[in-house]
């Protein structure tokens, strides 16, 4: 079940064992191309049109940087915009407020440090704890003016106008981040245009991270400005660098969250397609497919996508064991850590220092979340050794993701243990993928309680049936005498329909329904609702909610944003749902289906005592002419129609009394569900 806080994101998502995956999935945009393409784009002459773009919360606050410092983006479509460019930007005097995106802070320092103005640039706490000092020195290097505000080597910064001198070479450690010298790669043109000669990025030490450098000079090429490039040790950007715009330019699908999927085939069987990336990627870390191979997955390669089949460890497979060096691919490397649970002895990765300064200490808070769940796990300053868990050292635990997308994503993996685990702040991962876990839950199959092939999780039973039948009542007394939980479905889309209402909808913009329904900031707590915090328990029973909840409820991209959300709510001992669709699409395979009908008078004078008894105002003549037309919009609707299953057993209420029809229901329960 999902739990929602009134900050708009939920604080708990909690998965069920799982015990096989396959399907297909298409990855959306790559963050650090996104970026990347959309400084560059800014940089170049000419107009720009990117296609595959990233909507995520770090490409947000790239674009918000790039409007306020006085460019035009013009969004052409989903994931597409254009823009045009210029050398130099009109905006000389802004404040920036730059989140935790790395990707974007580090190339606008470097950026508007060359240009000259007078900027500030700030961030979220965890930012102003991430060092950016070393970038700052090769700056200063350069003649550029950067001041701290606040602690030595981190942000925020102000950024003056400098006087540029490039006729040394610029030095640069690329030991602590790869960004650093990435962000001077980007705006060394602009400092080679001013100077007129050749600008010269030295490396001091060695380079982490460097399959992201090589995205970093294949994009500048793509624009325009052909890098020069000597080992890791020297890299020259000619006098006459100037980014030109290739038109359009297509964003490829995210490697590092191929890795989730990857390594989702190799534990559960699949097989799993990943649309968006493959065989011909810029990307370092599609040679994750490469760590999953050699740990028993198989993988296909295509140009544009990757096919996984692995093994079934919920059926007591398992994984070979590694020691290997993840230098190259450090984000990826955190998917393997959660798989070396699932491994034949203990695995060890190496050369991971980077992890310390990203969105948190990743070192430490791997360590600390794989104990948790009751791994033995061992770290120092680069590495992480984890020891295999046994099916009986599995703890079900809740797991903290310290606002670090990448957190949250690699833990979904600890799915295919025998215990369900709880990922806290799962809403983190809109910093790269908001639609993550829609994905990801919708790949799986539940775990068999006994152990093996997949099956239902929990049983359940589904009361389908027209408004006011009476289902609400029922399933409520049903669960109870059962001491399972309940879903009333109906509520679900009573909160889309108030959220359509207080953004000024109409019921009429399926996009804009679908796009509240799939972050629906709502709660449940007994018999409370909230929606943003705001108990709105009585509101969603008003008959205007209700009348644009079943014109909301027909559209497919509705139905299907709540989809994976209702099927959350099953799990042990048992559920109990009600709604208008859950034998036939929502829980198919319940082994109790029922459908709850009455005549529409009836209804009509059940609902107009519910109201009264509310409070509410009511007409009878209305409330039966909106019964009508309600029947008539769910039983006519394309996409899951109201109609009883195949395996159904139909019960009138008409003119029966509560207690009868709880009676006929548990009576069918003992005759069939333990069957």
């Amino acid at each position: 079940m999902n739990t929602t806080g009134a900050a708009g994101r939920e604080p708990s998502l909690c998965l069920a064992p799982a015990a096989r995956a396959r399907g297909t999935v298409t990855l959306p945009g790559s963050k650090s191309i996104s970026n990347r393409a959309l400084l560059l784009a800014a940089l170049a002459e000419g107009t720009t049109g990117l296609e595959g773009l990233l909507d995520s919360d770090d490409t947000r606050v790239m674009r918000a940087a790039l409007q306020g410092l006085g460019l035009e983006l013009r969004p052409d479509g989903p994931e597409r915009l254009s823009l045009d460019g210029a050398a130099d930007w009109p905006q000389k005097q802004a404040d920036l407020f730059l989140g935790n995106a790395g990707t974007a802070f580090r190339p606008l320092t470097a950026t508007l440090a060359m240009m000259g103005g007078d900027y500030r640039l700030s961030g979220v706490p965890r930012m102003h704890e991430r060092p950016i000092g070393d970038l700052v020195e090769a700056l200063r290097g350069l003649g550029c003016e950067i001041e701290y505000e606040g602690q030595d080597g981190y942000p925020p910064l102000r950024i003056g106008r400098g006087r540029l001198d490039a006729r040394r070479p610029v030095r640069v450690r690329g030991s602590v981040s790869s960004q650093f010298l990435t962000a001077l790669l980007m705006a060394a043109p602009i400092a080679a245009r001013r100077a007129g000669h050749d600008v010269v990025v030295e490396l001091d030490g060695p380079l982490i991270s460097k399959p992201y450098i090589l995205i970093t000079l294949n994009l500048m090429e793509r624009f325009g400005v052909r890098v020069r490039r000597e080992g890791w040790e020297r890299f020259t950007i000619p006098a006459d660098a100037r980014y030109r715009s290739p038109g359009r330019y297509r964003i490829e699908g995210d490697a590092s969250s191929a890795s989730y999927f990857l390594g989702l085939g190799a534990i559960a069987g699949g097989p799993i397609r990943i649309e968006g990336v493959g065989g011909d990627s810029i990307q370092g870390d599609v040679a994750f497919a490469e760590v999953v191979e050699a740990m028993g997955a198989r993988v296909e390669r295509e140009a544009g996508a990757l096919t996984v089949r692995g093994r079934v460890v919920a059926a007591g497979e398992r994984l070979k064991a590694f020691d290997r060096d993840f230098n190259l691919i450090p984000d990826a490397a955190m998917t393997a850590a959660v798989l070396a649970l699932y491994a034949d002895g203990p695995c060890r990765l190496r050369n991971i220092a980077s992890w310390r300064v990203k969105e948190t200490d990743r070192i430490a808070a791997m360590h600390a979340e794989l104990a948790r769940l009751g791994a033995r796990v061992e770290s120092d300053a680069d590495s992480l050794t984890v020891h295999p868990l046994p099916p009986d050292g599995w703890r079900a635990a809740e797991i903290r993701t310290y606002d670090d997308h990448r957190m949250a994503m690699c833990f979904s993996l600890a799915a295919f243990g025998p215990v369900p685990v709880t990922i806290l702040d799962p809403g983190c991962v809109s910093k790269t993928y908001p639609d993550y876990f829609t994905d990801f839950r919708r790949l799986l199959e539940a775990a068999d309680p006994a152990g093996g092939a997949p099956a239902r999780s929990a049983p359940v039973i589904t009361i389908d049936g027209p408004t006011a039948s009476g289902k609400g009542t029922i399933a409520q007394r049903v669960a109870r005498a059962l001491g399972w939980h309940v879903l009333d479905s109906g509520a679900l889309y009573r909160l889309t329909a108030l959220a359509v209402l207080r953004e000024g909808g109409d019921g009429s913009d399926e996009a804009q329904a679908a796009r509240l329904a799939r972050h629906l900031d709502a709660r449940f707590e007994s018999d409370t609702v909230f929606l943003g915090g705001e108990d709105v328990g009585r509101l969603i029973r008003q008959e205007a909610v209700g009348n644009l909840a079943s014109r909301v409820a027909a559209w497919p991209a509705v139905r299907e944003a709540l989809l994976a959300r209702q099927q959350d709510f099953r799990r042990a001992p048992g559920l109990v749902a009600d709604g208008r669709d859950m034998g036939t699409v929502v829980f198919p395979d319940a082994p109790l289906k029922i459908f709850l009908d009455a005549g529409v008078e009836v209804r009509a004078q059940r609902r107009h005592k519910q109201l009264k008894d509310k409070g509410f105002s009511a007409n009878l003549d209305d409330l039966l002419q909106d019964l009508r037309s309600r029947d008539a919009r769910d039983r006519g609707r394309a996409h899951a129609p109201l109609v009883a299953a195949a395996d159904a057993v139909t019960v009138d209420s008409s003119h029966q009394g509560i207690d009868d029809v709880v009676r006929q229901v548990l009576d069918l329960w003992s005759a069939r569900g333990p069957a």
